[in-house]
Parts: C-alpha cells; sequence; structure tokens
C-alpha cells in the first residue's frame, strides 16, 4: 500500500473523453490519447489494501487487484504487467469493454466512489505493449495432442491461448471473414479500436494457435469429420440467436436486429464497404432495447448522421445511487443510471428531444410498427408500462421512425448451421447448451463454454470461461492440468 491515506487525499478522476463534437465526426475510440498515464498512479493509491478485497469476489477472473494496484501505484509496470496476465489474457479488452463489477465491489464504494479498477487495468495493458512485456509464450514441448475451438470471441481466443501454451496443437475455426467474434463486428471501433484485436491475434500465432475464417463448421466441414481429426473440441461459438418483437408491423422493410445492423458498419471502418446498407443517415431512428448493444446502435446512428434517435427501455428511470435494499454492496446493480458515451453524446447533441433522459425513454413498451404504402417503416406506437410490465392507460405516443433497431439480447446458440443438431448435443430448456460440471457435453470430448452453454453474459465472464474450459480440456487430453480454472460452469454473479 503505497499510500496509505490515498483513498482519503485524492478524489476519483476518469480516463477523461474527447469533446462529443469531435469524436462523433470520427471512430476512433472516444477517450483522449495519452490522458491516462498522467494521473493512473495517484488513481491506484485510492486503493485501500483491504484485508477482505470483494473486487476479488466480484471479478470472476480473480484479478489480483490489490497487488497490481500497488505496484502501479509505484510505477512497476513490469511486475504489475505480470500480475494482470497471470489472471487474464487479454486485459486490454475487459479495460476497455467490461462493465467492471470488480468497482462495484470495492471495499471504498461503500461511501465513496470505487477506485478506478478498470482504468488502471487499461493502463497497465496498453503500457505492458509500449514496453514489450506482452512478448509470445509458445511451449516449451507440444503434447501431441489436437484441440479445435469453433468460434474466435474472448471465450474461444482465451481457450486457444491457454491449451497452446499448454503445449497442444490448437486450431480456431471461425466463420466470418476475421477473427474477433463480436469483438470484430459486434463491438463499434468508438468502444475499441480493432488494432487491439489484431495485436493479440498475432502474439497468438508467434505462438503456435492456428486460426481457420471463413469456415462454418456444420455446413463447410461436419462436425463428425472434425471430430475425427481432433481429440477434443471446444464449442465458443456464443449466444448469437436474437430474440424477437412479435408485435402488428413488424413485417415492414426498416426493421432490423440490432446485430444485422452493427456489422454493416464495423464493415464500413474495415474498408470492405464505402457506405453501410443499414447506414442511419437522414434517418429517425427508434432502437428498442435498453442494454449496451441499443448503446451501441445509438452512437454508430449517431456518427451516421442520423435525423434523430430514440432508445426504448422497458424499465423505470432508475436512480443515480444503488437501492441497498434491493441491490446491495458488493452485488452489482443493475438498476442505476449511468451515462455511456454514447448517451452523452446523444444528450449533448439532442438527438431525442422527446427522452425522458440523454436519448432514453424509459418504461417504454412497444405496441405496433406503421408504414407506408411500399411497405416501409414510418412510425412507433409506445406506451408507458409499470413495474409489472403493464400498459399505464393514457400514456400512449407515437414516434417517427424510418429505421427501427432490435436490440432485445439473445438466447443462446445460433442452429442454423446445423452444428448442435449433427453432434446430437443436449440442450437447456432456456436454449444453451447442456454440460457437466467439467464443462462436457453429452458428446465424449466435446466441451462448451462462454455465452453458447452460459447464456448471454460479460466479456469478462467469457474469458473466465475460456480459461477454465482449456483447464477441463487438459485435463481430459493428459490425466491433469496445471492450468487455472478461475470459475466452474454452474458459478453465477454475487446476487442479493
Amino acid at each position: 500500500m503505497a499510500d496509505p491515506k490515498g483513498f482519503m487525499t485524492t478524489p476519483r478522476q476518469d480516463w477523461p473523453r474527447r469533446p462529443v463534437e469531435e469524436r462523433t465526426r470520427d471512430w476512433d475510440e472516444v477517450y483522449v490519447p495519452g490522458a491516462l498515464l498522467p494521473i493512473i498512479s495517484k488513481q491506484a493509491d485510492r486503493c485501500m489494501d483491504c484485508g477482505v478485497p470483494f473486487c476479488h469476489e466480484a471479478c470472476p477472473l480473480g484479478n489480483l487487484i490489490p497487488e497490481w494496484n500497488d505496484l502501479v501505484s509505484r510505477e512497476d509496470w513490469r511486475a504489475a504487467a505480470d500480475r494482470l496476465h497471470a489472471t487474464n489474457n487479454f486485459p486490454e479488452f475487459t479495460g476497455r469493454l467490461c462493465p467492471a463489477p470488480c468497482e462495484a465491489g470495492c471495499v471504498l464504494a461503500i461511501n465513496q466512489p470505487a477506485v478506478t479498477i478498470k482504468n488502471v487495468e487499461c493502463a497497465i495493458a496498453d503500457r505492458a505493449w509500449e514496453e514489450g512485456f506482452a512478448p509470445p509464450r509458445p511451449p516449451e514441448r507440444l503434447s501431441g495432442k489436437t484441440v479445435a475451438v469453433i468460434g474466435s470471441g474472448p471465450t474461444g481466443l482465451a481457450a486457444a491461448q491457454q491449451l497452446t501454451r499448454a503445449g497442444h496443437t490448437v486450431a480456431v475455426y471461425e466463420r466470418d471473414d476475421r477473427l474477433g467474434g463480436l469483438m470484430r463486428y459486434g463491438i463499434p471501433a468508438f468502444k475499441m479500436e480493432k488494432r487491439h484485436v489484431e495485436r493479440r491475434l498475432e502474439q497468438m500465432r508467434a505462438e503456435g494457435t492456428k486460426f481457420r475464417t471463413s469456415t462454418s463448421v456444420g455446413r463447410d466441414i461436419g462436425a463428425d469429420e472434425l471430430r475425427s481429426r481432433y481429440d477434443a473440441v471446444v464449442l465458443a461459438t456464443g449466444a448469437t440467436a436474437w430474440r424477437e418483437l412479435q408485435v402488428p408491423g413488424r413485417e415492414l422493410a426498416g426493421i432490423h436486429q440490432a446485430m444485422a445492423y452493427l456489422p454493416s458498419a464495423n464493415r464500413v471502418c474495415e474498408g470492405d464497404l464505402e457506405t453501410s446498407p443499414l447506414s442511419a443517415a437522414g434517418k429517425h431512428v427508434v432502437i428498442v432495447g435498453g442494454g449496451d448493444t441499443g448503446a451501441d446502435c445509438l452512437g454508430t446512428a449517431v456518427r451516421e448522421g442520423a435525423a434523430s434517435v430514440t432508445q426504448l427501455d422497458i424499465y423505470a428511470l432508475p436512480d443515480t445511487e444503488r437501492d441497498e435494499g434491493t441491490e446491495p454492496w458488493p452485488t452489482y446493480p443493475m438498476r442505476v443510471y449511468r451515462l455511456s458515451a454514447a448517451h452523452e453524446e446523444a444528450r449533448d447533441l439532442r438527438t431525442a428531444p422527446v427522452a425522458d433522459a440523454d436519448a432514453r425513454l424509459f418504461a417504454a413498451s412497444t405496441l405496433r410498427f406503421d408504414g407506408d404504402a411500399q411497405g416501409h417503416v414510418r412510425s412507433l406506437h409506445l406506451v408507458e408500462v409499470d413495474a409489472r410490465r403493464r400498459p399505464v392507460d393514457g400514456t400512449g405516443r407515437t414516434l417517427p421512425a424510418d429505421l427501427v433497431l432490435l436490440a432485445l439480447g439473445f438466447s443462446g446458440p445460433d442452429r442454423e448451421d446445423g452444428l448442435v443438431d449433427q453432434l446430437g448435443l443436449e440442450m437447456e430448456p432456456r436454449g444453451t447448451i447442456a454440460r457437466d460440471s467439467g464443462f462436457a457435453t453429452n458428446v465424449p470430448g466435446v466441451f462448451a463454454a462462454g455465452d453458447a452453454a452460459r447464456g448471454q453474459s460479460l466479456i469478462v465472464w467469457a474469458i473466465a470461461e475460456g480459461r477454465a474450459v482449456a483447464a477441463a480440456v487438459d485435463r481430459h487430453l493428459t490425466g491433469s492440468s496445471r492450468l487455472p480454472a478461475p470459475i466452474g460452469p454452474y458459478d453465477r454473479p454475487m446476487m442479493a
């Protein structure tokens, strides 16, 4: 603990964002480049080195947060990078994309703003790359065992890297033309530039991991053929089966799923397209769904030049502080008003004059869509709902809508490629892949991890699943394993 009074003398200071008018004219990350390092050592000083650090319990990776906070406060970046990478394969991903449940569990957060754990993590990761503290770590010897990992999102990449470093020959199969899963085509570049993904992929290639893009297992290669080639198979396909909105007018043109809209915008940034076929430019946009995916659509539509953007959230407007009765510390408070970068942009640019706060209408439920004579959506009818989602009389209203984006979450893995049926996998009633306490499915040698088995979750849980399933596969192949397994398949976040 470098400064025992740091938490009393130093206020919380977050990584500053670029001015709204500037950052909405490009697709670069929203933060001021280089502005984090000058402040982060003093922010790390705010860590109390408490005797029972609940940030450990709140983080499924078991990150050694007080240790690397202390090392950063002393500016020992190499040691901090070693501690951080001991539990997290991709801290530059979580440092940008994770909602930081560790901060919700910070002991200081009982009565003060939490330590900026996420910012410290990101600073360590970026400094590690700058200083060469994250070199490839190829295995000293090969085991002679082979593993296929299906899916190159955070779960698949974490599992592949762990298994490669353990000495197994690993091939990652990705159905898209580029690697990264949702980090590539689902997450907008203003939240995380794709150079961070490319850098890790190059590290993994140097360690010996093989990659097969544009290959859909179940279509381009049969499941039985894949099983015959490899000693073990890891299913890390994600939960890409999106939820639908069954209301009158859903068939109208101009109503799209969020995960049909976001990839097109990302492909423009990649240089594949000149303009997105689903561009929001000049359109009145309504986003149905109040989560992070909806916020990603919001920030994207603003950058594309939408005439207006409104986001509908079925939940009531939350308070700015946690409700200690229903979501007490150290649990993660779901119903707290948070202002993401995209919502800040929408608020300052006044994209939705009718909104309750920033661009959001709260306690709003969609009733129907109306279209024009050509069958294209032109308006959305909604009603206010109470806490039990019952319509409130006299609250109906209509919003102009030329483009409607559905961001309602995901139920499980997509089954259209035939992989689930070809393998004969047992499924859970909620649509996810069933597995036992060792991450194994009912098919010998086939394991399931990440959102495909857990259900829609956070990136930090995805990486933890990847590390844990790697330990299970290593044990299956060799009889024992020294790989860490931070979580079990039935572990869940802390709940009240």
